[in-house]
């Protein structure tokens, strides 16, 4: 340990020389007899708040090495080196989903933030902030440009897509004769199957490249029936003429469809998304093109074996149909028989039911049954009418003048038959008959009826004196029948 003389000058001094902002002002103690020992905390955090303070905000360029994304929290580690030395970082999930490039290891990049000492484990890192590429990284920032402009154009829509045909005749291969990708083409489709190969030789590398691939494939697509475009593997910058915007729009007007086979599987050009089909290989392009004879033949074979097995059982069940059909028409045609017999059963029953002599049969019968019920209704008619007779001849008995006079009344009629109905009408000494219920007697008007009349019995009214005073009474028909029969 430095004496506590020594200990916080020297690190402001070593600060100072280094080229810092500002030199650390160290607060003045009282000198302690023996050595200043630090706490741990203490010390990383006076270390942590130095680098803060001088590195708060600072530029940083380096290669991306080591980068891995916590499954967790999303934030990116790795760290930023060049030839000599090497910077623990950490970039956080927001800024890292802001990214118009993904990081990964190999990427040179610009980054700004700041350093400091993460204080759980003493270890010295660099936070950042923001990220700009730099050298490659701005190719892949131009990678992205031209990837969103061609891709808002339209140029990486699948809908347009093409498949590839499944035996095609003519193959056509754009890229470098002296390159190892046309090698690995050649070998595969040698070992796969008969194809006729049509090689168009352009630059793969170079600024020449762009229009000689574009050259190539509009050369080509006449006399193919699909088109292979690619290289090997390679840096950024070899495989650039694949990105370039000619080789893009040859592609996406090429009348046939193409295969892009660049670089590795991990390797992603502009022509991987024009394309109708990407390979990750120029071996896996030559799979992808040239169908595999010897699985061919036997596809054949298999098929050709399941074709006369379909066969075999398609006669078999047109056999069994064929049965069922004539079963069946069988059946149909006894019933149809069995249907007309019980028709001509029944045209005949009708035949014989419409014979003159069964109509006269039918006819006396029913003349009969009209007889007996003619009779039987002339007997009720009778009956009901004798009936009627009866109780209209009670009622007309019931309302006879005879019965009035079996109940003891008497009918005054005149010399003239004229019957007498008003005592005011009949002088006294007039003779008249009265009728009665058995015979009739003769009578004569001796006078008026007395007063009490009323309340004197027949016989006594009878045998009133003839001189007792007359009344303007009217005479009874009755009580003088009386008197002439006393």
């Amino acid at each position: 340990m430095a004496p506590a003389s020594a200990g916080l000058p020297l690190t402001a001094r070593r600060v100072a020389a280094a080229g810092l902002r500002e030199p650390i002002e160290a607060a003045p103690r009282p000198v302690p007899s023996g050595p200043v020992v630090y706490k741990v905390s203490e010390l990383v955090g006076r270390v942590a708040r130095v680098l803060e303070e001088n590195f708060g905000d600072v530029w940083v360029e380096g290669e991306v090495e080591g980068f891995k994304r916590h499954h967790v929290s999303g934030n990116c580690y790795f760290a930023l080196k060049d030839g000599t030395a090497r910077l623990e970082s950490m970039l956080r999930r927001s800024q890292a989903g802001s990214l118009a490039v993904p990081l990964r290891d190999g990427m040179k990049i610009r980054a700004r933030g700041r350093a400091t000492l993460y204080r759980e484990q003493g270890r010295f890192q660099f936070y950042i902030e923001e990220v700009e590429l730099s050298g490659e990284g701005e190719l892949l920032r131009q990678f992205e440009e031209l990837k969103a402009r061609l891709a808002k154009e339209g140029l990486f829509d699948p809908a347009r897509k093409r498949p590839l045909p499944r035996f095609p005749r003519t193959i056509g291969i754009a890229t470098s004769q002296s390159g190892a990708a046309l090698h690995d083409i050649l070998r595969v489709a040698s070992r796969r199957g008969r194809v006729h190969f049509l090689i168009a030789n352009c630059a793969v590398q170079g600024q020449q490249a762009p229009p000689q691939i574009a050259a190539a494939i509009a050369r080509l697509a006449p006399l193919c029936e699909v088109i292979i475009v690619g290289r090997g593997g390679g840096s950024v910058a070899d495989l650039w003429g694949f990105n370039d915007e000619q080789v893009a729009r040859a592609i996406y007007h090429c009348k046939v469809p193409v295969v892009s086979a660049v670089g590795h599987e991990v390797d992603f050009t502009i022509a991987d998304f024009v394309a109708d089909v990407r390979a990750p290989t120029p071996s896996a392009a030559a799979e992808l093109c040239v169908p595999e004879f010897a699985k061919l033949v036997s596809e054949c074979d298999e098929l050709g074996g399941r074709l006369l097995r379909a066969g075999r059982r398609t006669i078999d069940s047109a056999r069994q149909r064929l049965d069922g059909e004539l079963h069946r028409g069988q059946l149909a045609l006894e019933r149809q028989i069995a249907a007309r017999r019980r028709l001509l059963s029944q045209l005949a029953e009708r035949l014989s039911a419409q014979h003159p002599q069964a109509q006269l049969l039918r006819n006396r019968a029913a003349l009969t049954e009209t007889e007996r019920r003619l009779e039987a209704a002339l007997r009720r008619h009778l009956e009901t009418r004798r009936r009627s007779l009866e109780a209209a001849a009670g009622k007309l008995d019931a309302m006879s003048p005879l019965k009035v006079l079996q109940r003891g009344y008497a009918v005054a009629r005149d010399r003239d038959g004229h019957v007498l109905t008003d005592s005011a009408a009949v002088p006294v000494g007039t003779r008249f008959r009265l009728q009665l219920a058995h015979g009739e007697l003769a009578c004569r008007v001796e006078g008026p009826e007395p007063p009490a009349a009323a309340a004197v019995p027949p016989a006594a009214a009878a045998a009133a004196s003839p001189a007792s005073e007359p009344k303007p009474r009217r005479s009874r028909a009755k009580t003088s029948a009386e008197e002439k029969k006393q």
